[in-house]
């Protein structure tokens, strides 16, 4: 019997239950925005893991491409091999989302003793990241990332030098001085 509480013990003290689970991209992942988060447009959308603070992104294509702050995450005019497309960009949070169940059987005992439940607000925890989702689309308004687009390989290829000009500049004002 001894053993058989042991082992209980023990299951309480490793068990969560996921309710929701964050994504694990590495690099990146083309995929249907939509599909990613149902908020986003229903365009094929080139996905990334933001591992710096909030809004670095806003900041860095801002100063890329010099906007003044107009416009900076929707249709923004980039060049690709001299044709015009036009980059939104969306910062969204996934989380990953567990039930507890070692502070749920901890207030269930406190409150058949009679007393108020004690961890209440334990019952769940959450680690999130955070991801940016780039939308491109050309001057039809076509989606350029769609897997039968013409020139996608070329476009994916400029993303994935933006990411990567993203991660590795610290000063934005570096990459509008590159651009020049």
């Amino acid at each position: 019997m001894n053993k058989f509480i042991g082992v209980i013990l023990i299951l309480l003290a490793y068990s969560c239950i996921p309710l929701h689970i964050a994504p694990n991209i590495k690099g990146e992942k083309i995929v249907k925005a939509k599909k990613f988060k149902k908020n986003l447009p229903n365009f094929y959308g080139f996905i990334f893991e933001d591992t710096k603070n909030a809004n670095e992104f806003y900041n860095f294509i801002n100063a890329k491409y010099n906007l003044k702050h107009g416009n900076v995450e929707s249709n923004v005019p980039i060049i690709i091999n001299s044709n015009t497309y036009y980059l939104s960009f969306f910062e969204r949070e996934k989380s990953t989302k567990t039930l507890d169940l070692i502070p749920i059987a901890i207030d269930m005992k406190i409150q058949s003793n009679g007393n108020d439940p004690l961890l209440d607000g334990l019952y769940t925890s959450r680690s999130g990241y955070w991801y940016l989702v780039l939308i491109v689309a050309d001057s039809d308004l076509k989606d350029c990332l769609k897997p039968n687009y013409p020139k996608r390989e070329e476009i994916v290829g400029h993303l994935k030098s933006l990411r990567n000009e993203y991660f590795t500049t610290s000063n934005y004002m570096e990459a509008y001085l590159k651009m020049k």
